[in-house]
């Protein structure tokens, strides 16, 4: 037998013991082609870059029928959704800071009298600017309307000055800089990597090498197992927070306009949703390779659904119900608000309390499957 034909008689062999031995892990199996179908799917059908539709807050002081009309031209461009009506600067304010509302129309008093007088008439549209996306949408939506307006007010051949203007004022961003909005989002996401990923599989590790069975027969308490396992990932999430939060002030120019520690704090119901999401993981597979396709299945989602790099208001609704049991979709608020906004609790109190229920689950869940796991 020439050593060609020696090698091929011991190919067939080897591949058939693979193909049992895949066949019988099951799990990973499902997940290598599992995973992929579902992610391509749902990404390929949520995923959208065009913005429409943003919810948006109406400030009419003029009241009139031009007024109105202009307010319905904006909304038929489909850029706009008007969510509610505002009757003061303070109020459009504290839509656009607790996140109900993306955009603000206004319209002063004397809209309607510099129409009559035919003089320019003068409206503003202020834009939430840390999404640039969002902002580019709604800019083109009031360049659009105010175009429609003209073309209807004004004859075509006349030469005087354009009788209705408006006006775009983007706040929290004015340079419309992509760093300024994607930067803070980082640190969410590296958290869920570093916090749900790398927990799942130090976890999954010290039950192949067989020390995770050696600690729990020991005097040591389970829970203190998993405080001992779980608290110095708090500690690497708060450094990572650090380390990105000079970094992008310093080489990007990030603002931080709102307070660090009401950040940290709030940050701390995000960190236990993760640990608890990895803790979760563990217990659902028996190898590393398993907790980390399964870690993947959960990260995708909250780096592609969340806001993180997609507008929300871009996808469809099935999509943003997807990205509501997203802990990540609330940790953005949290973080955009703060540092780019400048808000306090009062604003966020909202997500802060959601991401404490998303935590309270997540541990008392994995606790329960943990204690039935490793006994």
């Amino acid at each position: 037998m020439t050593p060609s034909s020696w090698r091929r008689s011991l190919l067939w062999p080897m591949l058939r013991k693979e193909f049992i031995q895949m066949r019988r892990d099951r799990l990973t199996f499902a997940l290598l082609i599992g995973i992929p179908v579902i992610q391509l799917t749902l990404f390929g059908y949520a995923i959208r870059t065009e913005v429409r539709n943003l919810p948006t807050v109406v400030l009419d002081e003029s009241r009139s029928s031009d007024s109105r009309s202009l307010i319905s031209v904006m909304e038929q461009t489909q850029n706009f959704r008007i969510a509610g009506q505002a009757h003061s600067r303070d109020e459009v304010r504290d839509w656009i800071e607790s996140g109900r509302a993306r955009a603000a129309i206004v319209i002063p008093p004397d809209f309607q009298r510099d129409l009559k007088r035919h003089r320019t008439a003068y409206a503003q549209v202020i834009v939430e600017a840390a999404d640039p996306l969002a902002s580019s949408a709604a800019i083109s939506g009031a360049a659009l309307a105010a175009s429609v307006r003209v073309n209807a007010i004004l004859d075509p051949r006349s030469t005087r000055s354009p009788p209705v203007e408006v006006r775009v004022r983007p706040w929290y961003n004015p340079a419309l800089r992509s760093s300024v909005y994607i930067v803070p989002g980082l640190i969410g996401v590296l958290l869920s990597i570093t916090l749900l990923l790398v927990t799942s599989i130090a976890i999954a590790r010290e039950r192949e090498r067989g020390t995770f069975e050696q600690l729990v027969v020991t005097p040591v308490s389970k829970t203190d197992i998993m405080l001992g396992k779980l608290l110095p990932f708090v500690a690497v999430g708060y450094i990572q927070m650090t380390s990105i939060l000079i970094l992008g002030r310093v080489l990007f120019n990030v603002p931080i306009r709102g307070s660090v520690l009401l950040l940290y704090v709030l940050s701390l119901g995000f960190i236990v949703a993760n640990l608890g999401a990895g803790l979760l993981v563990s217990t659902l597979v028996e190898t590393q390779l398993q907790a980390m396709q399964l870690s993947v299945f959960f990260l995708l989602p909250n780096i592609l659904l969340s806001g993180f790099m997609f507008p929300l208001d871009a996808m469809p609704r099935v999509a943003q119900w997807i990205s509501y049991a997203l802990p990540l979709t609330y940790y953005l608020k949290i973080l955009r608000g703060i540092l780019l906004k400048g808000v306090g609790i009062n604003a966020l109190w909202h997500e802060t309390l959601i991401l404490i229920g998303f935590a309270t689950a997540l541990i008392v869940v994995s606790v329960k499957r943990f204690s039935k796991t490793v006994t």
